[in-house]
């Protein structure tokens, strides 16, 4: 596997103590923990992933050997974590991603929308949150896109989001779909946000969109 130009062998000893966390073994792609070490590492939760599954294995020296100084003792990790992050520099790496979209785009996902001015939930909005809602939006029709449907309830429930604000991101998703072919113009502060997850997923494979969410529901629930 290629190895990341921000990863530091140093940085074993925070997945370790991630993977010892209860209940003990490799963390969801996007649980909350895993995504809030990836941002602090800048490095994307899909690398620190599969680096935890070569944890987990053990084949190699190294990692034994880290794994038997440091996996019974607790304070000692501790200790060294503690130590790591308060390294000059430590996680504020400067050298992002090569211009590769696809690695920019996730610290993005996890960051504050600016200016949503959506009712109730102004600065509370990421783009994870519109990534969910338009993974529901392809399995409603408009008509269904209301807040007494049970989905949009249930959605706005894991995201911890009023339930209008739901329905208020799929209405303008709705002028982001080609097929509505919406003909009256809107200026909302969210246009532009929406605009670009349905320029990352609308326009692709449905399925594609719905395996991410289902991944994504883990940051929610953990």
């Amino acid at each position: 596997m290629a190895k990341h130009t921000l990863w530091s062998d140093e940085y074993w000893l925070l997945l370790i103590q991630l993977y010892l966390k209860k209940p003990v073994g490799v963390k969801a792609l996007y649980s909350r923990e895993m995504v809030e070490l990836a941002l602090e590492l800048h490095i994307p939760p899909q690398f620190l992933y599969e680096q935890m599954f070569r944890l987990r294995q053990l084949k190699e020296p190294k990692l034994e050997l880290l794994w038997e100084r440091y996996a019974a003792r607790p304070r000692l990790l501790s200790r060294g974590v503690q130590l790591l992050r308060q390294m000059k520099g430590f996680g504020q790496a400067a050298d992002f991603y090569d211009g590769v979209a696809v690695q920019e785009s996730f610290e993005r996902d996890f960051r504050p929308i600016k200016e949503s001015g959506t009712e109730g939930s102004k600065g509370l909005l990421m783009p994870v949150h519109l990534i969910m809602i338009l993974d529901l939006y392809f399995r409603l029709t408009p008509s269904t896109m209301q807040a007494e449907t049970p989905e949009v309830v249930e959605l706005s429930r894991l995201l911890r989001l009023p339930v209008g604000t739901v329905v208020e991101v799929m209405e303008v998703f709705q002028f982001c779909d080609p097929i509505l072919r919406r003909d009256e113009f809107t200026i909302h502060p969210l246009l532009e946000a929406c605009q670009e997850v349905w320029d990352r997923y609308g326009n692709g494979r449905p399925e594609l969109l719905a395996a991410e969410a289902a991944q994504m529901k883990n940051y929610f629930v953990s």
